[in-house]
């Protein structure tokens, strides 16, 4: 696998042909860009989403063009208060045409899952994301092995079957 910079990752948003996967079963993450804003949700204040629109913008896009955006979100429950924070604003991102799905970690025991989130383009690339315990993104490794991409492509399927639709997802 080859470590890319955050600027790889995001040609590859725009540059997949068909559709783009993602499974994220970390109950907490705390991106860069994403702290100040959860610190503001945390103590109550008001913010808003400017700073999600360049993603909004490139789902848009791509879907304008026949692509799919698919994530898929395994979590604890009762959810963490990340994962809290992130569905009173996940209907935008369903908005701005991406369909997300949520799955109670209780539903996938059973199940064979890589042992970090990723990104998987048109079933030929996977992009793990490697976080450090704080949930800062360390490193994003890619590959195109093909028994890398069988394992990831298995994982979100069967995963997919069993989730919630964003709309449908209910908290306690």
């Amino acid at each position: 696998m080859d470590s890319i910079s955050y600027e790889e990752l995001k040609r590859l948003f725009t540059s997949f042909q068909r559709e783009a996967l993602h499974l994220e079963m970390r109950d907490s993450y705390g991106t860069a860009v994403e702290i100040p804003h959860l610190a503001k949700w945390e103590a109550g204040e008001p913010d808003d989403i400017d700073w999600l629109r360049p993603w909004f913008d490139t789902v848009r896009a791509g879907t304008q063009t026949g692509k799919v955006f698919r994530r898929v979100r395994i979590v604890s429950e009762p959810v963490s208060n990340y994962q809290r924070w992130v569905l009173k604003d996940s209907h935008l991102f369903v908005e701005a045409g991406e369909d997300i799905r949520w799955v109670p970690r209780s539903r996938v025991s059973t199940i064979a899952l890589p042992g970090n989130d990723y990104w998987l383009f048109d079933g030929q690339v996977v992009v793990f994301l490697i976080f450090a315990a704080s949930g800062l993104v360390v490193d994003r490794q890619k590959t195109s092995d093909r028994t890398t991409i069988e394992l990831c492509r298995t994982a979100f399927d069967t995963v997919w079957t069993l989730s919630i639709p964003d709309s449908e997802y209910q908290t306690d």
